[in-house]
């Protein structure tokens, strides 16, 4: 009976028992390589929020009615965290780190309810961040009121008269947005709004 062992078959259990620990708890290079799709994932938000916070500005009517806005940074905000959530859910499965991926969550509710925040109170707005987002947001409307297929005459004559009010406004904020980054404003208070169920009727 030959009791020598055999260095082959030493050789292969050797290598079945390295295997099988590197199954069980990974190589570090391929934790790592795991790892590095966590930068990957917010590189996908971060350039998807961009994106789409560029692709708010597409349909205005002109150019020259493209303003910096932060309500559009708010709202670019909102879709960001909400799109975080929504890939984070679905891919879970993807990363392995479940405490990382529960701080992705968190994130993801910050930036939601931040910009859900900041829109909806409009508190870091001022007079001429005001008119920045408004401009626009009226060139939105004079696009729509132009070239939808209107054939109604009363709903022509009503978008007709969209057309000349958003027009005029968007030449009178041009103008004030101007005299106030010249003069700086005339007003140091603020000024609340009148209730909108208040307005005069025409």
């Amino acid at each position: 009976m030959n009791t020598q062992a055999n260095p082959h078959s030493q050789r292969a259990k050797a290598e079945s028992r390295l295997s099988s620990h590197d199954h069980e708890h990974g190589e570090p290079g391929d934790h790592s390589m795991k790892m590095g799709s966590y930068p990957r994932f917010w590189v996908m938000v971060a350039a998807s929020t961009a994106l789409g916070w560029g692709a708010m500005y597409l349909n205005t009517y002109q150019l020259d009615h493209v303003f910096f806005s932060w309500t559009r940074v708010f709202m670019a905000m909102i879709m960001g965290g909400l799109m975080t959530a929504v890939m984070m859910g679905l891919m879970w499965t993807m990363y392995p780190d479940k405490q990382m991926n529960r701080t992705v969550l968190g994130v993801a509710a910050v930036l939601f309810i931040a910009g859900l925040g900041l829109v909806r109170s409009q508190v870091t707005v001022n007079d001429i961040a005001y008119m920045r987002a408004m401009i626009p947001h009226h060139s939105i409307a004079v696009l729509t009121s132009s070239r939808a297929r209107i054939e109604d005459p009363r709903v022509r004559e009503l978008a007709d008269e969209i057309i000349d009010a958003q027009v005029r406004e968007i030449a009178e904020m041009k103008m004030l947005i101007q005299n106030i980054e010249r003069d700086g404003p005339r007003g140091s208070t603020h000024l609340p709004a009148r209730a909108a169920g208040t307005a005069p009727k025409r």
